[in-house]
């Protein structure tokens, strides 16, 4: 069974994830943080319960859920795995992040890309992975089957869904990332978002105002 520990970090309120299953193996997801408060607070409970970090994990890498990849790269000796095509996307953090008061980040290097024909494997778990851009061109999500849950990060929110205004954003692609892969698993499935509280599928699919199923054209 695996444990969720969920840690807002930084000045977007983001959600990192660290999750882990009984063998003591585990996983960190979007590590957003920032200031030495934060990083020490991550540490703390991955230290205080004795996890062996096996991945740092990026959905995407926009600024605020990458802030902490550097840290937790040299923390815990973990390699960082984000999709290639986000490659672009974090080397361009560097250039912005001073005009968010983010003077202090540290570029981290990926070491392994990774899509949906890769699983993600630690412990006794092993995660799909599912390619849903839209808020990012290579934004991607974790699924586990067994447990019934997903880290999506900011596809989709409970009653929202992520902003396409970006670089490489694209409102479409992001509703059809939505309907037509995500909301094709479970009801049950529990949505973990990068921002905001956790929601279930059948939820968003009903009541969602951006993209329930009843607005499919």
């Amino acid at each position: 069974m695996l444990s969720i520990q969920t840690f807002t970090f930084n000045a977007f309120s983001e959600n990192t994830y660290v999750v882990s299953d009984e063998t003591h193996e585990g996983v960190i997801i979007d590590p957003g943080c920032y200031s030495r408060e934060e990083q020490k607070e991550l540490t703390t409970y991955i230290d205080d319960h004795k996890l062996n970090i096996k991945y740092i994990l990026n959905t995407h890498c926009h600024i605020d859920h990458v802030l902490g990849n550097d840290f937790t790269k040299d923390k815990f000796n973990a390699p960082l795995l984000i999709h290639k095509i986000e490659e672009a996307v974090l080397k361009a953090v560097k250039n912005y992040a001073p005009v968010y008061g983010f003077e202090g980040y540290r570029e981290a290097e990926p070491d392994r890309f990774i899509d949906e024909k890769d699983t993600i494997a630690f412990g006794n778990t092993e995660w799909k992975i599912l390619f849903l851009p839209g808020h990012a061109p290579g934004h991607i999500a974790f699924y586990d089957l067994k447990e019934k849950m997903i880290f999506a990060g900011d596809v989709l929110f409970a009653g929202s869904i992520g902003r396409t205004d970006l670089p490489g954003g694209n409102h479409d692609t992001l509703i059809s990332s939505i309907q037509k892969k995500l909301f094709l698993l479970p009801d049950e499935v529990v949505v973990y978002p990068g921002h905001g509280p956790t929601t279930t599928l059948r939820r968003e699919k009903i009541s969602n105002p951006f993209c329930a199923l009843s607005l499919i054209k």
